[in-house]
């Protein structure tokens, strides 16, 4: 079941053209590719790279596409164009190429390409617009700081930035002038508020921005540049995040509910809804790593967006807002999902009376007694209902599987995701032990309970064994953090200027990082580790990996460290993912068969 499920393709719509063509990012190759939807529903692939593609987009006005690309995980991003009237598959010409930075592309308009960059410190990430017939570059912000969203006007006057701050899982939004360069701060540099999805009206006098400013979920607002006045359009007890139509007549919404992503046409004058989107139960339709964001084609006669639940993989959808129709476009020769399950939503109570959401997907196979705790990256990610296959392959071999939103997590609330702040670290870890603790008004047995989780959700899995060892039987950690301390000195140093507000400064909270991380503890560690990692993390670096490895093997507790030399911060390629969760598969049944 492992094998056919890690094998299901999955394809995410990117972009659409005048046309109607749709470009996706599909790995129906085992490698994430670029393939292009013509209008009468053909695919054509767009790229046979070795390595994955991370990003493209049409060029208006012509018959060119511009594709984002790393090398081996990277997360470099380079730039380089393809011409779709070239027969067969089309050549890709470098455009941006620079393998020592990141580049990453913002958005594609007539003539010139927009894309940030941080090749001027290594730690700043700078605007830049680049003429596609000449080569000329413009800068059009280097003001500093991890620019982590870009929304240009329809008409080029302005860009809105979506900028890292101080305060954890914080972010400001900045109006640059594209002919001055002169940059208005819109929120307050300091304020303790997550930004999302910004989108222009069509004739750039104002756009839509999710914030959380002022309040403790993402509701809706507007703003109007030449009055530059905020005004409240759409609020909820959810967060909620949309997009304008090409007329300016209609607002895409997408409402995030424990976990599930639903859409909702809205009149854009006065928020009143028009159509619900008609999609199964239990899903995500937006805001999550799985599924990118949806997109009007340039008529407005449809939106392209990508689907994907616990039971199906992320599949391009087309929605028809004349007709309010939904259709699926699976690529061609999609091989059957087998039948899967939808979890249970649940909660649990911690050691201070909060309640952790969880979901329980029970075992689909022969029921072994033992259960694996699935912990999600972040910290301030979350666990949403998308598409996992390792989750399904799990509950298929007979664990009970358990995936908690802890403290620190997302689409749960400003307060839910502020209480792992700094020296608040460990009371996301006490969260799993109050989950162990409550294990068996679930049928579960306590002493056959496993952690596994990636990047934050591996340093969570390390915590968990090294501060827990007498609660958990064995874990698997893939890229994760072992000490707080060495991540922050050698991850790479765009990451460290904006982690550090996350967990800690060296320079002040040392003696903190180090008393939370489970390496200071690791002599308490007595449960076996499988660990996974890629040799190009750019994020947690590979002597994570390979220090809590060599501390354990000194200890004579068993430990298995699987690396891979072309892969970055988790496994992209199928070819390592059939190799690697296997094995982990295996890891875990040889010794959850000797646990009490």
């Amino acid at each position: 079941m492992l094998t056919t499920l890690l094998s299901l393709p999955a394809a995410m719509a990117l972009d659409v053209n005048d046309e109607g063509r749709v470009l996706v990012l599909y790995d129906g190759t085992g490698v994430r590719q670029v393939n292009e939807i013509t209008p009468d529903g053909a695919w054509r692939p767009l790229t046979d790279l070795t390595d994955t593609c991370r990003n493209a987009r049409f060029v208006p006005d012509s018959r060119l596409v511009v594709v984002e690309h790393d090398s081996g995980g990277n997360e470099r991003g380079q730039l380089s164009l393809l011409d779709l009237d070239e027969p067969g598959l089309p050549t890709l010409t470098p455009l941006v190429h620079d393998l020592d930075y990141l580049h990453h592309l913002v958005a594609a308009k007539p003539g010139r390409v927009l894309y940030t960059t941080n090749r001027r410190n290594r730690v700043d990430f700078d605007l830049i617009a680049r003429d596609l017939a000449t080569g000329a570059e413009t800068v059009l912000y280097d003001g500093g700081g991890w620019v982590m969203g870009v929304s240009p006007s329809p008409d080029d006057q302005w860009v809105v930035l979506t900028v890292a701050t101080v305060p954890a899982n914080s972010f400001q939004l900045l109006l640059v002038e594209t002919a001055t360069q002169a940059v208005t701060e819109l929120t307050p540099a300091d304020a303790h508020n997550d930004q999302g999805q910004v989108s222009w009206l069509p004739d750039s006098s104002a756009f839509v921005a999710s914030t959380d400013a002022d309040r403790d979920r993402k509701a809706l607002r507007r703003y109007d540049v030449s009055t530059a006045v905020w005004s409240d359009l759409l609020a909820d007890d959810r967060d909620l995040a949309g997009w304008v139509s090409p007329d300016g007549e209609q607002l895409l919404v997408a409402i995030v509910d424990d976990g599930e992503v639903s859409l909702s046409t809205c009149r854009l004058s006065d928020g009143s809804e028009i159509n619900r989107l008609d999609l199964p139960p239990g899903g995500c339709a937006a805001l999550s790593m799985t599924t990118p964001d949806p997109v009007w084609s340039p008529d407005g006669s449809f939106v392209a967006f990508t689907y994907n639940s616990p039971t199906t993989p992320p599949t391009v959808h087309r929605y028809d807002p004349a007709t309010g129709e939904v259709v699926a476009v699976p690529a061609p020769g999609m091989p059957e999902v087998p039948k899967l399950t939808l979890p249970e939503s649940l909660r649990v109570p911690s050691f201070d009376g909060e309640q952790v959401p969880v979901f329980v997907f029970r075992p689909t196979g022969p029921d072994l007694g033992s259960t694996v705790l699935h912990i999600h990256g972040g910290p301030e990610g979350a666990a949403m209902r998308v598409w996992q296959p390792v989750i399904a392959a799990l509950a298929a071999e007979g664990h009970t599987v358990i995936v908690p939103n802890v403290r620190g997590s997302a689409a749960y609330g400003k307060r839910w995701y502020s209480l792992d702040d700094r020296e608040l670290r460990l009371d996301s870890v006490k969260d799993l032990a109050a989950i162990h603790a409550w294990l068996p008004t679930i049928g579960a047995d306590q002493s056959r309970a496993v952690l596994w989780g990636g990047s934050y959700g591996g340093y969570m899995v390390l915590a968990g064994l090294a501060f827990q060892p007498e609660l958990w039987a064995a874990g698997v950690d893939i890229v994760g953090i072992a000490s707080l301390v060495t991540f922050l000195e050698n991850t790479s140093d765009y990451r460290r200027a904006t982690r550090e507000r996350e967990y800690g400064y060296l320079a002040t909270d040392r003696e903190f990082l180090e008393s939370a991380s489970p390496l200071s503890r690791v002599d308490d560690i007595r449960a076996p580790l499988f660990v996974i990692h890629g040799a190009n993390d750019p994020r947690v670096p590979l002597s994570e990996a390979e220090q809590i490895s060599a501390a354990l093997e000194q200890r004579n507790v068993p430990c298995e460290l699987a690396v891979y030399p072309d892969e970055g911060h988790g496994l992209a390629k199928l070819k390592n993912k059939l190799d690697a969760y296997p094995r982990a598969f295996s890891f875990l049944r040889q010794h959850l068969a000797t646990a009490e």
